[in-house]
């Protein structure tokens, strides 16, 4: 992997307990972790792997010519999974940058992963990230949308200051909902998977929350659209419909 500052990693396990087997669906005729793979190296930022403790989710992967990498069952966290698998696929630590590419994303604007990297070009950014503003009014109370509270750094990036499944900031204005996908610097992710899980992280369920009670900061580039995180079966029927087609 020599030469490549960056490197996309994909974690999928078969045990999800909402839509069990989810990775292996059947979407218009390929199960969904092709599609994610697919719009992932659609996006021409570097070389794309699958992190998994499946030998079925392995077999699949390769069967549309992709690449999987085999990790430990027992990882609490899918940052803890890309973090085994990228220090197996670059041990000589040549890459800079690794992004976590959730394997139930099958409608991810490849452009979208692109935008998620451009914080990173401020050096005072350790993980970058995506915010989509909330249209749907529903949305903005449910605690099954993330928002990111953020200070406005430009008109299309947010310094994130806190991320909750409450309906926050209060107060007229737009509310943005976290896409989860993120892009750390390699230093940043190591650290990350060595802080335990912290308290806030914990009460809200939101595993970000750790980097920003440990000091690191979070910066998110503002995308026009959400992509659709297949979760449920009712998920799996509309990107079914969506994808209906696809190749």
């Amino acid at each position: 992997m020599a030469g490549n500052d960056v490197v996309i990693i994909i974690p999928a396990r078969l045990a999800a307990s909402r839509l069990p087997r989810k990775p292996l669906a059947d979407i218009a005729g390929r199960p969904m972790i092709a599609h994610v793979l697919a719009r992932a190296e659609a996006a021409g930022l570097g070389p794309v792997f699958v992190a998994t403790d499946s030998d079925e989710i392995r077999a699949a992967v390769e069967a549309v010519g992709g690449r999987a990498v085999m990790t430990s069952a027992d990882h609490p966290t899918g940052s803890d999974r890309i973090f085994e698998a990228l220090n197996a696929i670059d041990p000589g630590q040549t890459c800079r940058i690794v992004v976590n590419v959730q394997g139930d994303l099958p409608t991810l604007a490849p452009a979208d992963l692109a935008a998620a990297l451009a914080p990173l070009a401020d050096p005072a950014v350790d993980i970058a990230t995506l915010a989509a503003e909330i249209r749907e009014p529903a949305e903005r109370t449910s605690p099954h949308v993330v928002k990111l509270v953020g200070s406005p750094i430009t008109p299309t990036r947010l310094r994130a200051l806190y991320f909750t499944r409450a309906t926050a900031p209060y107060g007229d204005g737009p509310l943005y909902h976290h896409i989860g996908l993120y892009a750390y610097r390699r230093d940043a992710l190591a650290k990350f998977v060595y802080l335990p899980p912290s308290p806030l992280e914990r009460r809200e369920k939101l595993e970000q929350l750790r980097a920003l009670e440990a000091g690191m900061r979070i910066d998110a580039t503002i995308v026009d659209s959400v992509p659709l995180g297949v979760d449920t079966p009712d998920d799996l029927a509309l990107a079914r419909a969506i994808l209906k087609g696809s190749h």
